[in-house]
């Protein structure tokens, strides 16, 4: 009979069954009328984010992450055959943090079974496919894990072309892009470009709700982490331990790092919104639980057993079934009061996914 140990090893383990009525397609007008879930102790508290402030400590400092989701959808047509072909671009091949400078870029494209080595695809507003001045990309390579690299002609204006025929890239559960969704898909936060995915966790935060935060003596630090499209790619093997995790780039600025050092050393909570300023903190952190300052990449992946040294509550939305996402919660939170919490939550009508709803927990053994 296999142990509870060896049972949170199982991908199944991860699994629920979501009606598709809960998925979230828009965001809470306005974002702190959404709900938050508060796992506690002894159960489960219904409230809405607005409220989010009164949940910290007064002494509580609170970690988020500035980055800003880029116009990474670029749409475009074959320029043999002239059918649609769309590249998302995920960052620069040479490594490194978000540049337009860049030539060669780690890509995703559609459809990937007809954009091979050598071909090329023609970005241009215009359907006349005889213009001269329309922006040419080439694929140079097909990497093992059907990824392309990208490379752009020289003289190629990457922020011009990403402003004419790029698009934010709304996850495909949320249905087809708009501008008003779109608008809505940036944090109050987001101010360091390089991301193809929403801190989701952040979405809530509104001018109110950072005023209260600091009325009440809560001390708000920032960090980058380059959400990749690796964070979101579901499990696909019968077991966690078979699924390798894409690196991803962050950086912590000196001063947060200091200011989380002295509160630990304090015994004061780090609260983190999201699982993408989680990843950053706990890859940063050496066998101390001192935080590192400075630009990294990280391919942790958050599983049961993990031993936590930095984060002490974590402020997070509902995520995909057998995702990543979902295995870092559980780790966090406790495997069955996240999943009890879950349950809890569609019963209740939550919405859930990038623009659904939040929960709000500790650390499994740790004082609430």
């Amino acid at each position: 009979m296999p142990n509870e140990s060896d049972t949170l090893r199982s991908t199944d383990a991860y699994r629920y069954e979501l009606p598709p009525e809960r998925i979230a397609k828009s965001p809470a007008e306005p974002a702190d009328a959404a709900r938050l879930l508060l796992v506690c102790n002894d159960g489960c508290e219904d409230r809405t984010f607005a409220s989010f402030a009164g949940v910290l400590r007064p002494d509580d400092v609170l970690v988020v992450n500035e980055t800003r989701v880029i116009a990474a959808r670029l749409h475009g047509t074959r320029e043999h055959g002239g059918g649609a072909a769309e590249v998302l671009l995920l960052r620069p091949a040479m490594g490194g943090a978000f540049d337009l400078r860049a030539r060669a870029w780690h890509a995703l494209v559609r459809p990937g079974r007809r954009l091979r080595a050598g071909d090329r695809i023609r970005f241009d507003s215009s359907a006349d496919s005889d213009r001269t001045d329309a922006t040419l990309a080439t694929i140079e390579d097909v990497r093992d894990d059907g990824s392309r690299v990208v490379r752009f002609a020289d003289d190629c204006d990457l922020a011009a072309l990403m402003e004419r025929c790029g698009e934010l890239p709304l996850p495909p559960y949320v249905g087809e892009g708009d501008a008003a969704r779109a608008a809505r898909y940036q944090t109050i936060f987001a101010r360091v470009p390089g991301s193809v995915a929403a801190p989701t966790a952040s979405l809530h935060f509104t001018p109110r709700v950072l005023d209260a935060i600091r009325a009440r003596g809560v001390t708000i630090v920032p960090l980058v982490l380059d959400v990749g499209i690796g964070t979101f790619k579901p499990m696909a093997g019968d077991r966690i331990d078979d699924h390798t995790m894409h690196a991803e780039r962050y950086d912590i600025p000196p001063s947060t790092a200091a200011i989380v050092n002295d509160a630990k050393r304090a015994g004061r909570r780090i609260v983190v919104a999201g699982t993408t300023a989680m990843r950053a903190l706990e890859a940063s952190a050496r066998a101390d639980g001192v935080v590192c300052a400075g630009a990294a990449e990280t391919d942790i992946f958050i599983t049961p057993g993990f031993d936590f040294r930095v984060t002490d509550a974590l402020l997070t939305n509902f995520h995909l079934p057998a995702s990543t996402l979902l295995v870092l919660v559980t780790a966090f939170g406790g495997y069955d009061a996240v999943m009890r919490a879950y349950a809890h939550a569609i019963a209740h009508e939550y919405r859930f996914y990038s623009f659904g709803d939040a929960m709000f927990l500790t650390r499994a053994n740790a004082s609430s």
